[in-house]
Order: structure tokens, then C-alpha cells, then sequence
């Protein structure tokens, strides 16, 4: 269990610190060839824009999981509580319906590229899908994070707590 509480609270942060790291350091080493030695990867430019895939969708994973995800809580906040519960229930359906859309199609694009063997552009052996399988794998985690806060709201409706239904990067 401590394994899984380690993951539930790290996973996205360190993948998106190790993808932040790496995209940032092979932009700057290329452009530090670029402008001593006239030279660069032909694979540079590419490479750190197919990582953003990873970041993207890890991000948007993980601001589902701190709550800091785009809202209208001010808004929202002016309603009664059973209100603002139907609402932020509202929002979990459909995060689930256009999450179960993205991933659905996202899978068929990532099955187009493994069928036809699609390489990164600029390198000879670095496979597209690699990058591709951002999407459902991001999207995935980011329906298990929605479904996360659905039970967590649940039980704090449930039990009288206050509902979150605001949140801060530092919270």
C-alpha cells in the first residue's frame, strides 16, 4: 500500500519533472550546437514536441487530481451546497464521456502508427507510437483521478464536510 499512496501522489509530478528536464535540456544543448559548432540532431526539433504529449496530458492529469483544473468556482461557490455538488457531479460525467471519446480515437491513431511502423521524424529507429500512447495513457489517468475526486466528493456530501470546490497549486 505504500507503494500505491507513494504513486497516487508522485506519478505525474515526477514524469513531468523528468519530461520537463529532458525536452529542456536537448533544446539547449542543440542550440548551444547550433551556434559553436554549426551543427544539430536532425531529430531535435521533433523530439521535444512529441514530449509535450506527455506533458500535456500528465498535466492536465494531475491539475485533476490538485483540483486546480479550469472552473468556474467563484461562480459556483455562490450556490448551495447541493448545487454545487450536482454541478461538480456534472462535470465528472462529462469528463468521462469526452475522456472515454479522446481515448477511443486516440487508441485508433496509436494503432494507425504501430501498423505503419511510423518512426520519430529525424531518427532512424525511434518509433512515433512511443509519444502517441500519451494520449490514452495521459487520458486514462486523468478519468482515474476524476473518478478519484467523484468518490471523494461523494463521501464528503455525504458526510456534512465541505465540498472542494476550489484549490490552490499550493494546497
Amino acid at each position: 500500500m505504500r507503494v500505491y499512496h507513494w504513486l497516487d501522489a508522485n506519478l505525474e509530478k515526477w514524469i513531468l519533472i523528468l519530461a520537463y528536464v529532458t525536452c529542456a535540456g536537448i533544446v539547449f544543448v542543440e542550440v548551444v550546437r547550433r551556434f559553436l559548432f554549426n551543427d544539430q540532431a536532425a531529430w531535435s526539433t521533433t523530439v521535444p514536441a512529441y514530449m509535450f504529449l506527455w506533458l500535456t496530458w500528465l498535466g492536465c492529469s494531475y491539475a485533476v487530481r490538485l483540483r486546480v483544473h479550469l472552473r468556474f468556482a467563484e461562480l459556483r461557490n455562490q450556490f448551495p451546497r447541493s448545487v454545487q455538488y450536482a454541478l461538480m457531479q456534472l462535470d465528472y460525467i462529462l469528463y468521462i464521456v469526452f475522456g472515454v471519446v479522446v481515448i477511443y480515437w486516440a487508441i485508433d491513431l496509436l494503432d494507425l502508427q504501430i501498423l505503419n511502423e511510423s518512426l520519430v521524424p529525424g531518427t532512424d529507429d525511434l518509433p512515433a507510437w512511443w509519444f502517441y500512447m500519451a494520449t490514452p495513457v495521459g487520458w486514462t489517468l486523468l478519468l482515474f483521478r476524476v473518478t478519484q475526486c467523484a468518490v471523494q466528493d461523494f463521501l464528503d456530501f455525504k458526510n456534512g464536510r465541505p465540498l472542494k470546490t476550489s484549490a490552490t497549486l499550493g494546497d
